[in-house]
């Protein structure tokens, strides 16, 4: 099937009399027949035990956006925060050190740069744009991963995958990816090098402001010999060792059945039937989400009150050849603009808005504003807001599905009255 097919087909396949829309099942717990049964269970054989492990709705989902993503396995999970923590956490301890690009959403620093830092986890940010022997200067003997955004929110750069995925490898480390702003409709980094690739559900995916979540998808491509928490037994589990057990679902399937165990940041079944509608038609909004962004992105590159667009498919963008090469059918509906003067101007722009929401969210079948500054990125000093490429007038703009020419209008009067 090719993708569009996969986004409806992949997942749930309704037996003869069944419902064709996917089952709701909500319950947390799973009836069996004999003590057996549910021993076997806790030895980690197939069925479910109990929902905050696994659950046959969310199992379906899984298995869909693994399709989607070209991946072994996946896992859903309760936040895109949660996926960017279990995919660290799985496979690093304290002591342990990981390379993150600079570029990266506000949130997703703060986790890295202080969170984790309290669990003894250390993190490196680096400018993405570097060469590979600049970027090899920041590897030290305890480095254990990689990770970056193919489009970096907010500043919408592009990264060079198959670069980071030749620096990561050639450390012996994985290259782990958050591909949320692209989905698998536009890029699929399984394909160009990564070994995992994670997304925050609640935006395209979903994609209608409705349902939080993420999700982590195993390539099965890496080879974790030299990962003592995959490759030793786990006497929580009477001594299994993942990546004998599970062997290319490993990654994974621990992070099920330890983390997730014990954490408890699951997805809900409700929550898996949502993202699974919003799943039904990505292929169908992340297309017109594109189209529309790129003429916003164009009209607005020749307004004289607007001081620079951030959008790859711009020939002014540095990004451009990039997104030719991995992203060749669009780049999502996410711009990032900066308006002439101070932030004040930048507000009262965003306050004259009519049509356009003023929301802390993004990727949305409705348009949608934020001014990182003072809200997504107001967390960070004023030299990681300039490591991350933000200025003070600086506008995110997510471009919605509704008729461009009405967005325009929004945007064009609201530039006016400033």
């Amino acid at each position: 099937m090719r993708i569009e097919t996969k986004c409806l087909h992949e997942g749930y396949h309704a037996e003869n009399g069944q419902a064709l829309g996917l089952p709701i099942y909500q319950s947390t717990t799973f009836r069996y027949s004999s003590p057996d049964e549910i021993a076997k269970l806790f030895d980690l054989g197939p069925g479910h035990m109990y929902s905050r492990i696994s659950n046959p709705t969310v199992e379906c989902v899984e298995n869909k956006i693994a399709a989607l993503e070209g991946g072994v396995a996946a896992l859903c999970v309760s936040s895109g925060q949660s996926a960017s923590f279990l995919a660290i956490t799985n496979i690093l301890s304290a002591g342990d050190h990981f390379i993150a690009s600079s570029k990266l959403y506000g949130g997703t620093v703060n986790l890295f740069a202080v969170t984790l830092k309290r669990f003894g986890i250390e993190c490196t940010f680096v400018e993405p744009d570097l060469e590979i022997d600049e970027l090899q200067k920041v590897i030290k003997p305890n480095t254990k991963a990689v990770f970056a955004e193919v489009i970096a929110n907010p500043v919408i750069s592009v990264l060079d995958i198959e670069k980071f995925a030749k620096f990561a490898h050639s450390n012996g480390v994985p290259l782990i990816i958050d591909n949320t702003f692209p989905t698998p409709i536009l890029c699929r980094p399984i394909e160009f090098g990564a070994d995992i690739v994670i997304h925050s559900t609640t935006k395209y995916m979903e994609g209608h402001a409705i349902q939080i979540g993420g999700v982590v998808v195993d390539s099965g491509k890496f080879d974790w010999k030299d990962y003592p928490l995959l490759t030793t037994p786990d006497e929580s589990y009477h001594g299994l060792i993942y990546a004998e057990y599970f062997g290319k679902a490993a990654y994974v399937a621990k992070m099920r059945v330890q983390l997730v165990r014990d954490i408890g940041n699951c997805q809900s079944a409700m929550g898996a039937f949502f993202l699974d509608l919003g799943l039904q038609t990505l292929a169908v909004r992340i297309e017109k989400h594109s189209k529309n962004a790129d003429i916003v992105a164009k009209a607005l590159e020749k307004n004289d009150k607007i001081e620079f667009v951030n959008y790859p498919t711009l020939a002014s963008s540095p990004y451009k050849a990039l997104a030719e090469k991995y992203l060749p059918n669009g780049c999502s509906g996410v711009l990032s603009f900066s308006i002439k003067g101070s932030r004040e101007r930048a507000i009262k722009f965003m306050e004259g808005l009519q049509l356009a929401n003023n929301v802390v969210h993004v990727a949305d079948v409705r348009t949608c504003v934020l001014h990182p500054a003072s809200s997504t990125h107001r967390q960070l000093t004023d030299e990681q807001l300039v490591g991350c490429g933000i200025t003070p007038g600086m506008i995110r703009l997510s471009v919605g599905i509704e008729n461009v020419d009405d967005i325009l209008e929004d945007i064009l009067v609201s530039l006016n009255k400033i």
